[in-house]
């Protein structure tokens, strides 16, 4: 049977995380790099069907004027992280691909991420309907020119501030007509992107901490239109070990104190939660699971600070105070160090061959068993990742 041809809309392309992913399916295409950090690439997901990082087109949306080449260049050249050879190797392909990228399509945008739009014709709707429209017109014009078979949207554009919802988010039948006001509270770009994949029939993926397609109304129009969902917040690093080590206090019965998280980023994420408004969405997400794990709420806080020089270097420290028998108070002490966006792309990829996969087998709505890649897993409220693991497992093996 011919391999079908997959497209992957990454919405922030020419960021860190949209060009390592795409560098790196055009490395694994060529056989240019093993697999590592691909989840679905371990033996029990074989298979399933998942598709080829061949059959993968790239294309997507951006509001700054890079390229998918030069944004791997500037990350390599920032924080020296990639082999100079893959990248030659592989630069026809993100040259190619890179023709696909559009300019973002933004509806009353955040002002800390309005202000790094630099590519010309970035285009602000005047309606969440004009922007959804544009959006919808991007898709299908890449869908029919690439001929392709299926089409998975990405998310992997700078966090927004919280959006709290309202009443007409609780339907489609209130959504649909406030589509068409031109007020700031109708939908964040998020929000607009995910009703624009949604509607158009597309699986959609949050790699962010934005309000995406978490809102009632948007999960109604993900079971309508038979589309699966998959999110939210990719969980790479501190939130990870977080999701490990807090379930090990709780089963050796060890009492945790206090857990503080200190993190520090550069690059352009650590730059857009620079800003107080963008922040408290990622660190409301980072601080959720600890009373969810332990089973009661222990003193905690977590900061995330932006220090340009560490660039994708992402650092954590954490302290845990902790009392064990006999009243006796003990310390756990850890460092994180990752580079963010080289964490990132090999799950991206996992999510989107997951999501397809779902697309194919007739699945819609949120897809539960995906909770282990994310710190806001959609549809589901565990968040030990060994039992969220297993959710994946028993997908994979029918159970």
């Amino acid at each position: 049977m011919a391999q079908q041809r997959i497209g992957m809309w990454l919405i922030g392309a020419c960021g860190g995380v949209g060009s390592t992913t795409a560098l790196g399916l055009s490395a694994l295409a060529r056989g240019l790099t093993p697999p590592t950090g691909l989840v679905t690439a371990l033996p029990r997901f074989a298979g399933l069907g998942l598709d080829d990082p061949a059959a993968f087109i790239v294309g997507g949306h951006d509001i700054r004027k890079a390229s998918l080449l030069s944004a791997v260049r500037e990350l390599h050249d920032r924080s020296n992280v990639l082999d100079e050879r893959v990248m030659a190797a592989c630069a026809g392909d993100l040259e190619t691909w890179s023709a696909n990228v559009r300019p973002g399509v933004a509806y009353h945008p955040n002002p800390t991420i309005a202000a790094m739009a630099d590519r010309p014709n970035v285009r602000l709707a005047p309606t969440p309907r004009a922007a959804v429209d544009q959006v919808q017109r991007d898709l299908r014009a890449f869908q029919s020119a690439a001929g392709l078979d299926q089409l998975v949207v990405v998310n992997a554009a700078s966090t927004e501030p919280p959006f709290d919802p309202a009443a007409e988010h609780q339907s489609l039948e209130q959504l649909v007509p406030a589509l068409d006001r031109p007020t700031p509270g109708a939908l964040p770009t998020s929000g607009v992107y995910a009703f624009a994949a949604i509607d158009a029939g597309f699986p959609y993926v949050n790699l962010t901490p934005s309000r995406g397609a978490t809102l009632p109304a948007l999960e109604e129009l993900a079971r309508k239109r038979g589309v699966p969902l998959a999110g939210q917040d990719l969980k790479t690093g501190e939130t990870l070990l977080k999701s490990v080590l807090a379930p090990m206090f709780a089963r050796r019965n060890l009492r945790v104190l206090s857990w503080v998280g200190h993190n520090i980023l550069g690059n352009r994420d650590g730059l857009v939660l620079n800003d107080p408004e963008n922040k408290a969405s990622k660190v409301r997400s980072k601080d959720l699971l600890l009373a969810e794990l332990l089973g009661y709420r222990p003193q905690s806080h977590v900061s995330i600070e932006y220090i340009e020089s560490l660039d994708d270097w992402k650092t954590a420290w954490d302290h845990i105070h902790f009392e064990g028998f006999l009243g006796t108070k003990m310390t756990l002490q850890f460092t994180w160090q990752g580079c963010d966006s080289v964490l990132a792309a090999p799950l991206v990829l996992d999510i989107a061959r997951l999501a397809l996969l779902a697309q194919r087998r007739g699945e819609s709505g949120m897809m539960k068993h995906l909770a282990c890649f994310f710190k806001s897993p959609i549809g589901v409220t565990e968040h030990d990742f060994g039992k969220q693991f297993e959710m994946l497992e028993e997908y994979v093996t029918g159970g």
